[in-house]
Order: structure tokens, then sequence, then C-alpha cells
């Protein structure tokens, strides 16, 4: 088979890299990734569409292969990965790579996690495929340029989870390139109108790229094949016009992108993060750190175009509300933080919130908009009801590569996420666990703790 010289030098790479490879930090990153995604999915595994969503999926008679992380079962390796990636967004607090404009971890984790449970490897195993799946998820979406209409979610997430599948499962470089091909049309038609209105579906992608993951490879085990270069085509031709084939390979074992990585605090989409942080820094200067919400009279939001589409006054549910500048900045005046308890239906329908919405302000700036994508920004005008008009703004979001979360504030997000579901003692065992991973024989020794 006659490949393109792109693929045969990525293939080569994930092929023949080992442990040995990889410099110390990216393994380090890895076990935050993974500690990190393992707490999103197991607080977003509490909602009742997942839970609703479980029982659907699992069949009480399902083999007990792997973990549907935040439940207390188990169920067949597919169905885990299709679970486990849905929760991990529910909650907008996965992680993402600001380069390939997207989030790779809770694409390439579930389907990772489950076929390593499945196949009792090992800990080191684990880090390294997902390293790798990481990679090539991040490098397609830095390659390609998805079409403004559709949702990265459930796109080249999918390419990355087969590929960490086939590394787990030391495929050489023949199958490797049929996992990369037939796992290339296994994806989605995606709509970045869900998440606006507020579609659950939406949360489902980058499960349903898991899922693909693990259908890929048993696909290619059973003799089928995909296009010669099936990457080139769906992400130059269909669902991109723009395929920059030199992305995937340049300091290919040089550059990772788990190291270029941003990790969330704020519950929510990441192009509120910008208003979010400027909003805090005004509402930090506030002698008890707050802003009475009946003292305002106004909100000035100036920001870039992916962010400004987000001005939806009226979010009906949590997800639309997650994806609302508005009602992000009134729940945060309400409540005086930007966590989990901001977004609930709860929050979604608190009357003091949605008043505060009404006056919120979204407008683009198209001198912000040019400092893409280097940059993120937002400026903030909060105007009280006495005239005084506090501003402040911020041009890169904290958590992203150029400003990133500490360790100890990482600890505290998993901490917030993980003992509401597990209680202190297991929470801190499985965050013990995942830091030594590299050390651990079999991944059930940590999966059976969820």
């Amino acid at each position: 088979m006659i490949m393109s010289d792109y693929l045969d030098e990525l293939v080569a790479y994930i092929c023949d890299c080992t442990t040995d490879d990889l410099p110390p930090e990216t393994i380090q990153r890895a076990k935050f990734v993974l500690a990190d995604t393992i707490a999103v999915i197991a607080a977003g595994a509490q909602e009742k569409e997942v839970k609703a969503l479980t029982g659907q999926v699992a069949g009480p008679n399902d083999p007990a292969l792997a973990t549907i992380i935040g439940a207390g079962r188990r169920t067949e390796a597919a169905k885990a990965a299709l679970i486990n990636g849905t929760a991990g967004t529910f909650l907008e607090l996965d992680e993402g790579n600001q380069f390939a404009r997207g989030h790779c971890a809770i694409h390439v984790v579930p389907a990772a996690l489950a076929l390593a449970e499945s196949r009792k490897l090992s800990g080191s195993r684990l880090l390294m495929a997902l390293i790798l799946g990481y990679e090539v998820a991040a490098r397609i979406g830095i390659a390609c340029k998805i079409r403004m209409s559709m949702h990265p979610h459930g796109t080249w997430g999918t390419v990355g989870a087969a590929v960490a599948v086939g590394k787990l499962l030391g495929y050489d470089r023949t199958a490797m390139r049929e996992m990369i091909n037939v796992s290339s049309s296994l994806t989605l038609a995606t709509s970045r109108r869900t998440m606006l209105e507020g579609g659950l579906v939406r949360n489902v992608y980058s499960g349903v790229s898991g899922h693909m993951g693990i259908l890929a490879h048993q696909l290619v085990d059973a003799g089928f094949n995909g296009e010669k270069d099936g990457l080139k085509t769906v992400f130059g031709q269909v669902v991109s016009e723009t395929f920059d084939t030199g992305e995937m390979t340049t300091d290919l074992g040089e550059r990772f992108e788990i190291l270029r990585n941003y990790f969330k605090r704020h519950a929510c989409c990441r192009y509120n993060h910008a208003t979010l942080d400027a909003l805090l820094d005004i509402m930090a200067k506030a002698p008890s750190g707050r802003i009475p919400y009946e003292d305002v009279e106004a909100v000035e939001v100036s920001t870039y175009s992916l962010a400004a589409q987000l001005c939806d006054q009226h979010p009906m549910n949590t997800l639309a509300g997650k994806f609302s500048i508005p009602f992000a900045v009134a729940t945060t005046i309400v409540h005086g933080h930007t966590g989990v308890d901001c977004f609930t239906t709860e929050a979604i329908h608190n009357r003091r919130a949605r008043e505060l919405a009404q006056k919120v302000r979204v407008v683009e700036d198209p001198k912000l908009t040019a400092m893409m994508p280097d940059q993120r920004p937002s400026r903030v005008t909060l105007i009280l009801k006495d005239g005084a008009r506090l501003k402040a703004e911020a041009f890169i979001n904290k958590g992203d590569f150029e400003d990133p979360y500490s360790e100890s504030e990482l600890l505290e997000k998993y901490n917030e996420l993980a003992l509401p579901v597990w209680g202190d003692e297991t929470a801190q065992k499985i965050y013990r666990m995942v830091a030594a991973l590299d050390t651990i024989s079999d991944v059930n020794e940590l999966t059976l703790l969820f």
C-alpha cells in the first residue's frame, strides 16, 4: 500500500515510540490530565441525564470489563467509553488544547482506559497511549480548520482515541495506518448550534469518539480497511477545506501537545473564561470580594467573535447556561464564584441570576478578534446604580499554556469534584495511584476504586 510521506512518518513514530523516548515532564503532565479527567467524569456521572443514559446503555448481563466512572458498576469497554466520554463533558470542566481548538483528553482517555482495563494492561502502557493519542488528536486539530458551523467534539478526537487503542494493543505500522484511516471515516457531522441552543446531544459527541475508537480496532481486526489517506480526505475536504500535512510531523517527538494543554476551573464554555477572569478581578477588589447583584445597573462585555456568539440572555437548561456569557456573568455575581453550583438546573432558574442576565450586553470588538488565536481577550465594564464604572480586561485565560494553574490549584479542583463522589479517603487514594501509575502492573488496581 502506497502511503503519503507524512502518514508514513507519523505511523512510524507512533509504533516505535517507547517510554524512554518521552521526556519525564510529558509523563507527569499525562498524570495530571488523567487525574483531572477522571474527576470531571465522576462528577459529571452524577447528572440525571448521565444516570439515565447509563441505565439505557449498560445492561445487567454485560461483561464487567470496564468501569463506568462514578457509577459503581462495570460494562463492556465500548459502552464504558461512550458513557464516560459523555459524562466528562456535562460540567464543561474537561481540559483542552488551545492550539487544536478543542478538547483532546475527553476523547482519548475513556477509550484508552476502558481498553486497558479490559486487557489488564499496565499503567505505563496507559500513559504512553494517552500521550500519543492526545498528540495525534491535537495535531489534526492544528492541521485543519474545522468549519465554523461544526462543533470540534466528535471529529478529530475519534482518531486520537483509535491511535491510543492501537498503541495499547501493540499494533504494527500496517495496522496502525488502518486504524487512522478507518477511524477518520467514523467521525461525526457535528453542529455548533447544539451548544448555543442547549441541545444535550452535544454532550455525547466525545463519548461517541471513544466508542468509535474501540470500534475501529474491532473493524481493523476483522479485516476492514479505509482510504489510502482518509485523514487527509476527511479533514482536508469534508469537515475542513484545509489540512496542512506538515503540522502532523513538525517537531514530532520534540514538541508534545499534552504539555501545551490548559485546565479549566470555571464550569462553563472556555469562550466565557476571559470575561469571567476579568469579572472576578473586579469582584476581588470589592471590600467583601462580592458585588451585590441588586447594585448592578448593567454589564458591558466586549470580546472576540467566537465568544460574542455566546449572547443568549434566556438560557433554558444547564448546557445553554454554560454557553451564555450573560448568564455566566450573572450567576457569578449572584453566587460569588464560577463553580459547578453556578450552573445547575436550580441555578439556571435562579430568579436573581435570570434578571441580572438581562442587563448583560455582549458585543464583538474586531480588534479583539484580530488577536486570536494567540489571545482570547475580553473587556468587562460593570456599571453600578450609583454611577460607578468598574473595569477590567483579560487577554490570556487563567489555566492556559501561558498562565497555567499550579499543582495545588489542580489538586483543589480535583478535590472539589472527587470528594462528593467517593469521599476523602478513596478520592485521595485514587489521586495517589494516578501519581504512581507508571509503577502499576494492572490498571484495574486503580479502576476498582472508581
